[in-house]
């Protein structure tokens, strides 16, 4: 019991596991406050005082440098961002895309209507790469961009790789490869929505040099373009941009046209050879096409078909195949028939319609492609087997018919599109060619092909000239000779004597009524064809004797179609104009120029089926030499010379160009039935069996040497030889 004092405390039980607390002096307190509020010491700088200036120096720079990179990256970022979205939100559609020629095509069809040859920039239509043959689908991913599935537009692997690649090789880093993507290239391809502007470019070279140049900056404006190809387009979409836009040599735009240029069919059904050749294209299209050379277009697509085996895009079965079956030309592409003829079609056509069309043209024209094999044939056999190895001596032929429908032509030895075509561009002297029109006018003036010329010494006064005296090619005059005869024997006095008869304008006027546009000599030399000419005027002057003395313009296209449309835009059924002489004059024409072959200078280019008529031509110092001559189906000219006007070595018209000729008629008449020419043979002066009756007195040309009774008897005389 306790006091009155005491206060009893309750009893509790301590808790199970507790430790009794103990009781926390003042001091320790106090002392375990002082370390939790003291704070912990910086280490002591280490180092001298130089080498932490140094460090702390660095630190700053550092903090400037990191400070102004991403600073500039950021910026860059935005502008990056900004020109992407300008490009995306500009973007056409893609239809719009597909094709952007500033030029068009012209696709041209011969007589029967298959294609022969094509100018300009051809687009062979749209292919999608979904409808594309997969063969070549995987030669262009295969070739181009591998990783073209994955990348977002640009490949900073193929970049570097690039880069490392110039450099290696001498070059600076963006000049040679470029490491671009399929994207980059389509950008390229695009030139960057930079649309064609004839104003701003001088031509659509220039336009197209300028969008490929790999110039540093060039590659920096690649990059937001790619990117918003990639945003607004599907990968497809992309492959189809390109596969439509590539050029791929030989005039020809995407691979559409492509394979229809080299292969003659679509892009959409090329087997594995077929597409590696085209896909081998893309590096250097000119370097290797195929219709440039075959051997280095198969041995590209080699290397196309090893690298789309090495992907697991081609199985082994389909190597083998490839590399032992490859790609072959068609036979239109491998026979490069009628290049100057088309070269010619492109001139002489309307500009707005061939060489300056925006518009993709149908032509169909009158090539004859088995002519025009028969031509060059015929050249090619005279210069391999008559012609000296290593001559230079250049040829034309062209072959037309009676109404000025131009079959075939060869302008040259080596034909290569654009070159110098002989047949149309070349104006050269025509020598005894011409004076089929002399005679012409002659008859037409009331001379007969046996009245009496004389084949004497003759000589002109020219004033400002002087004395001037003609000479027959072998030196020699032969006296009193028919009309007929000189016309044979090509002599030049009495070519001269009739001319200066008749007066030189009359002649004149009958030849440029025939075709011979170009300016005519002046002086008495005129009949001796001192002018110039073509060889496409002087054949289709010829055809107007043919045809019955109406004059013809020589025409090759038959008529224009857009591609698409229905009618044509223009078109032409015959070259015939202006009768220039009468029916009955052409064909006592024609009968003298037979005995040109048959009696005459012209004997080498008989032919042994069918009569023919023709004249040669061999001009001063025998720097042309000419044959041009007609059967009752085709008219043909021939020429042959030096580009530089160098005289030939022992040519004359009768020589090489009859031969030519007579083979290039030989073969253009294979399988045609022999016809006889429009033509009506003179009556010949009557004589009687026992004595000399003179015939009718002809009408003479002037001669220098005799009076008019002297040379009315001696016309009497030799009237019938």
């Amino acid at each position: 019991m306790g006091g009155a004092g005491n206060k009893r405390k309750n009893l509790v039980a301590d808790k199970r596991g507790a430790k009794p607390a103990a009781p926390a002096s003042a001091a320790a307190t106090k002392a375990k406050v002082s370390r939790k509020a003291k704070p912990q010491r910086a280490k002591a700088p280490t180092g001298n005082v130089v080498t932490r200036f140094i460090r702390g120096l660095v630190r700053f720079v550092w903090r400037i440098i990191w400070g102004v990179m991403w600073r500039t990256a950021a910026v860059v970022a935005l502008i990056l961002a900004g020109a992407t979205f300008y490009f995306y939100a500009n973007m056409p559609p893609l239809a719009d895309l597909l094709d952007a020629r500033a030029r068009g095509s012209v696709t041209m069809m011969d007589r029967d209507g298959t294609v022969f040859a094509w100018r300009g920039e051809t687009f062979g239509g749209a292919i999608t790469a979904d409808t594309v043959s997969p063969y070549l689908k995987n030669a262009i991913i295969a070739t181009e961009d591998r990783r073209f599935y994955w990348h977002l537009g640009v490949s900073p692997r193929g970049i570097a790789g690039a880069i490392r690649t110039n450099m290696s090789s001498g070059r600076s880093a963006f000049s040679g490869a470029g490491g671009s993507t399929i994207t980059q290239q389509v950008a390229k391809l695009l030139c960057l929505g930079v649309p064609f502007d004839p104003d701003a470019w001088e031509s659509e070279a220039a336009y197209e040099a300028d969008c490929r140049r790999g110039t540093v900056w060039r590659k920096i404006k690649e990059l937001p373009y790619a990117f918003a190809l990639e945003a607004k387009l599907s990968k497809d979409d992309i492959l189809t941009i390109y596969m439509n836009r590539a050029f791929l040599g030989a005039g020809s735009r995407g691979f559409e046209a492509a394979a229809q240029r080299y292969f003659g069919r679509s892009a959409n059904e090329v087997g594995p050879s077929e597409a590696a050749m085209l896909a081998g294209l893309l590096v250097a299209p000119s370097y290797y096409a195929p219709t440039r050379n075959l051997a280095r277009a198969q041995a590209r697509a080699n290397v196309v078909t090893g690298l789309m085996h090495e992907q697991g895009l081609l199985t082994d079965y389909e190597l083998a195949e490839a590399r032992a079956y490859p790609a072959t030309l068609s036979d239109s592409a491998e026979s490069r028939r009628g290049i100057h003829f088309a070269d010619w079609l492109m001139q002489s056509g309307p500009a707005y319609l061939t060489r300056d069309t925006t518009e993709d043209v149908l032509m169909r024209t009158t090539f004859d492609p088995r002519l025009q094999a028969a031509a060059e044939d015929a050249v090619r056999d005279i210069f391999e087997n008559r012609v000296r190895d290593g001559s230079e001596a250049e040829v034309a032929v062209v072959v037309m018919s009676a109404d000025g429908a131009v079959r075939a032509m060869v302008g040259g030895r080596n034909p290569s599109v654009g070159g110098f075509n002989r047949a149309t561009q070349a104006m050269r002297q025509t020598g005894s060619a011409f004076k089929p029109f002399l005679f012409a006018a002659a008859l037409e003036n009331g001379f007969e092909p046996f009245d009496i010329v004389e084949d004497a010494p003759l000589t002109i006064n020219i004033p400002g000239s002087g004395a001037w005296s003609p000479r027959n090619y072998d030196g020699e005059f032969h006296g009193f000779v028919t009309l007929t005869e000189a016309l044979a024997k090509s002599l030049n006095t009495p070519a001269v004597r009739i001319s200066e008869a008749m007066g030189r304008d009359q002649v004149r006027a009958v030849a440029n009524q025939f075709g011979l546009r170009s300016e005519l000599a002046e002086g008495p030399a005129l009949a001796l064809g001192a002018s110039e000419s073509t060889l496409l005027e002087m054949t289709a002057a010829y055809a107007g004797i043919l045809n019955g003395g109406s004059a013809v313009r020589p025409y090759g296209i038959e008529d224009l179609t857009l591609l698409g449309e229905q009618s044509p835009l223009f078109s032409a059924t015959n070259g015939m104009g202006d009768r220039v002489i009468s029916e009955q004059s052409a064909q006592m024409l024609t009968w003298m120029m037979t005995r040109v072959l048959q009696d005459g200078t012209g004997g080498r280019a008989r032919l042994p089926d069918r009569p023919a008529a023709g004249k040669t031509g061999t001009t001063q110092a025998a720097r042309d030499a000419w044959f041009i001559g007609f059967t009752a189906d085709y008219v043909a000219g021939v020429w042959m010379g030096y580009d530089d006007n160098s005289p030939l070595t022992g040519v004359t018209g009768g020589g090489l160009p009859a031969e030519i000729w007579h083979e290039v008629m030989t073969r253009v008449h294979q399988g045609l039935p022999a016809r006889d020419l429009p033509m009506l043979e003179p009556q010949r002066p009557v004589m009687d069996d026992r004595s000399f009756r003179a015939a009718p007195e002809p009408r003479q040309a002037p001669a220098s040497t005799l009076d008019d009774t002297i040379r009315g008897i001696l016309g009497s005389i030799f009237g019938g030889n």
